[in-house]
């Protein structure tokens, strides 16, 4: 009587799961493909960053969408740098990625440059529209130019690895300082007033100054 009794248990439950992951699946994939409502932008002293958005030190972001979904892609410092460029090749679906490993390429003109992931997890959905145009990811980094979905099952964990808050502004002005005072002394021609750089620049230097550049901002 108790194994016939242990049989029907395990039957109940595997008949529950299998009436249950459809819907799980079902909720995921709306998540994925549902589109990004405008953020909320807040402004600190010259510098505009989205709110609720964490960011990782190679400049990319994630925002935490519920239900272990982080979407994934790149800042607005990373979108100058690059100014224009050809193709974006994100990492497979169904793919795990780990924090700080590649996540995807942006290539123009045959030069290319490597970005790495904010969280750890598996990639669930791609972004086509900008597979399809890729400077969405330069023109509208925050909204529209996302590049992924990672359904992150250790996410609360992953962004205590991230900025967040206050520090991100100051960041970001560090970083555009930074890169600025390596134009000075690398090639000043391409150096604005102030230091800021020319839209583009990363793809304006020679070979050994962009690696300096993506090595310093990408870590890659």
């Amino acid at each position: 009587m108790s194994i016939l009794f242990v049989l029907l248990t395990f039957l109940l439950i595997l008949t529950v799961m299998y009436f249950r992951r459809p819907q799980e699946e079902a909720a995921t994939l709306q998540v994925a493909a549902k589109k990004l409502n405008a953020p909320v932008m807040l402004r600190y002293t010259g510098v505009e960053v989205p709110e609720n958005y964490a960011f990782h030190p190679g400049h990319t972001w994630v925002m935490d969408e519920g239900r272990q979904n982080a979407r994934v892609g790149i800042d607005a410092f990373a979108g100058n740098l690059f100014g224009k460029i050809d193709s974006v090749e994100i990492a497979d679906l169904n793919r795990w990625v780990r924090q700080g490993q590649k996540l995807c390429t942006v290539t123009r003109e045959g030069q290319s440059i490597d970005l790495l992931s904010p969280v750890e997890g598996v990639l669930i959905s791609v972004n086509h529209e900008v597979l399809k145009d890729p400077n969405l990811i330069v023109d509208d980094p925050y909204k529209n130019g996302w590049l992924c979905v990672v359904k992150a099952p250790e996410l609360p964990v992953n962004l205590k690895n991230l900025l967040r808050g206050p520090i991100v502004p100051a960041w970001m002005q560090n970083s555009m300082a930074r890169v600025g005072a390596m134009l000075q002394q690398l090639n000043p021609a391409l150096a604005q007033d102030g230091g800021l750089p020319v839209k583009g620049l990363l793809f304006q230097v020679d070979a050994t100054t962009q690696q300096q550049l993506a090595k310093e901002f990408f870590l890659t």
